[in-house]
């Protein structure tokens, strides 16, 4: 096993060609129109938790601010543009300056967060916080989802340790470097990702592949020969001819042999059959032979709720090496993070998406987060409630205070006493320069088991977990509420007849 670097670079494509083309046919008209140079706020959010569970461990958010510190037009790009004949020359031109002068605000890697809230706000001029929106979607998404897939995988192990081996099963190699990355951020102790370790400064794991057991005249001269190449990191897998009749006792002889030279065989791999029963066995013998320190591991399609069914069946498994499940973000509620980027103020004015969907009309207006964290008995230190307001209120909530639902307005409460109040986002961009310093890759580890540490009883059940608040002042409801009156109001203009009479379209 390798150790992670100091600092782990990030890497990506710096194209800004990495959009949607609607994105740059919308800076062409807002160009076109004058529009381009008014100052739009905008913000990321999603509203469902991943998994149906209670919570997001929030990730991604270093190489999109490499992506969008080094976003600018090449010579390529534009004749690739010109080649499309949408767009004028005089708006190709414009683009050869184009950069990132704007101000990014965000929650810090590692924070636990939520739906509705917004959890990245960009402030920048129309046609550079436009432009931006796919490829920081497509980075945020991905890897808020794989990491709260990997907090959700850690927090059923019981003090089991999470390898990330899905490199093979991922969406392509982009997506296995973003996933490997994400993977240690909610928890993952090593990935088998050699680029990963490299790129990141990820610890790397391996074993060996039914083909190596293949390869030999038999199991115990294939396991004696992987042996004499890693006498201290030797993991072996049991389940090519037979894991109890068979690869276990040869995995035992190896053991003593290594021993007697003065090593130590570091682990055995199930990749197949009755876990929970499979490794209450292996560790017996393992035990009795008097090897309780060599490790049993596991693969074979592993999720977060595979391993909770093995753990409470009794399973004796130490090292769970988890790959399609977690690199894809598969299982009930997941494949997929919803978050949005939607427009909140331009020009100064509050600007609001407002649908047949109450819990979808977006919040108005430039914002800022309250987080409430308990000050008495067993709730102290403990995140207890997070406030959205308008960014122009600089008073913290107060108990009584009288907040509402961000889904349901008619829902309201009042804030409880015992919550001291702190704004849990961070300035990272101001003026298209980096002005908060990255983390390591271990800080954001770090900083995400802490966050995972410190929410309320019950919101890490897998199924049916609490549901952490999360609530709009009144004044930033008011404002949403007048917005939504005011555009109901407007008068729509009667459609244009047709020829023949009837309405145009």
């Amino acid at each position: 096993m390798s150790s992670p670097a100091a600092s782990a670079p990030v890497h990506n494509h710096l194209s800004p060609l990495l959009t949607d083309l609607y994105q740059l046919t919308m800076l062409h008209g807002y160009w076109r129109n004058g529009m381009h140079a008014q100052t739009a706020v905008f913000d990321v959010y999603y509203r469902r938790n991943p998994y149906e569970g209670g919570y997001g461990v929030w990730a991604g958010l270093e190489p999109m601010l490499e992506y969008v510190l080094g976003l600018h037009f090449d010579e390529g790009a534009l004749r690739y543009l010109a080649g499309l004949d949408l767009f004028e020359t005089a708006f190709l031109d414009a683009l050869r300056g184009w950069r990132f002068t704007g101000r990014i605000e965000s929650f810090p890697e590692g924070s636990v967060v939520f739906p509705h809230e917004p959890l990245l706000t960009v402030t920048a001029p129309l046609w550079e916080a436009q432009l931006i929106e796919t490829a920081l979607l497509n980075t945020l998404n991905f890897q808020t989802l794989i990491a709260t897939k990997a907090a959700r995988c850690v927090s059923v192990m019981d003090g089991g340790t999470l390898v990330e081996f899905g490199t093979r099963r991922a969406q392509g190699p982009d997506g296995a470097l973003g996933a490997a990355r994400a993977a240690f951020i909610g928890g993952a102790a090593a990935t088998s990702n050699v680029l990963a370790g490299q790129l990141y400064g990820l610890p790397v794991v391996g074993t060996h592949a039914h083909a190596w057991v293949e390869s030999f005249p038999d199991e115990l001269t294939a396991f004696r020969a992987y042996a004499d190449l890693h006498p201290d990191s030797t993991t072996l897998l049991l389940d090519t001819v037979s894991t109890l009749e068979s690869g276990l006792p040869n995995a035992i002889t190896v053991a003593r042999e290594l021993r007697a030279r003065g090593h130590e065989l570091r682990a055995v791999r199930l990749d197949s059959g009755d876990l929970a029963y499979l490794s209450r066995r292996v560790r017996a013998a393992l035990d009795a032979a008097g090897f309780p320190e060599v490790k049993v591991m596991a693969s074979n399609d592993l999720s977060e709720n595979v391993i909770q069914s093995v753990i409470r069946e009794g399973g004796r498994l130490d090292i769970y090496a988890v790959g399609t499940q977690l690199v894809t973000g598969g299982g009930p509620g997941g494949g997929a993070l919803g978050g949005v980027y939607k427009l909140a103020e331009l020009g100064g004015q509050p600007r609001l998406k407002l649908t047949g969907d109450p819990s979808k009309t977006s919040l108005p207006g430039a914002k800022r987060v309250w987080r409430g964290t308990g000050t008495d008995g067993e709730q102290a230190g403990q995140y207890g409630w997070d406030v959205i307001g308008l960014a122009g209120d600089p008073a913290a909530p107060r108990a009584g205070q009288r907040v509402s639902d961000p889904a349901n307005p008619l829902k309201s409460s009042r804030l409880p006493a015992n919550l001291d109040w702190h704004d849990p986002r961070t300035v990272f961009v101001e003026g298209g320069e980096r002005v908060t310093p990255p983390s390591t890759l271990p800080q954001v580890q770090a900083r995400a088991r802490t966050e995972l540490r410190r929410l309320p009883e019950g919101t890490l059940r897998l199924l049916n977990p609490h549901t952490y608040r999360v609530s709009l002042t009144a004044p930033l409801q008011a404002s949403r509420d007048a917005l939504i009156a005011a555009l109901q109001g407007q008068d729509v203009p009667a459609p244009t007849p047709g020829p023949d009479g009837t309405p145009g379209t």
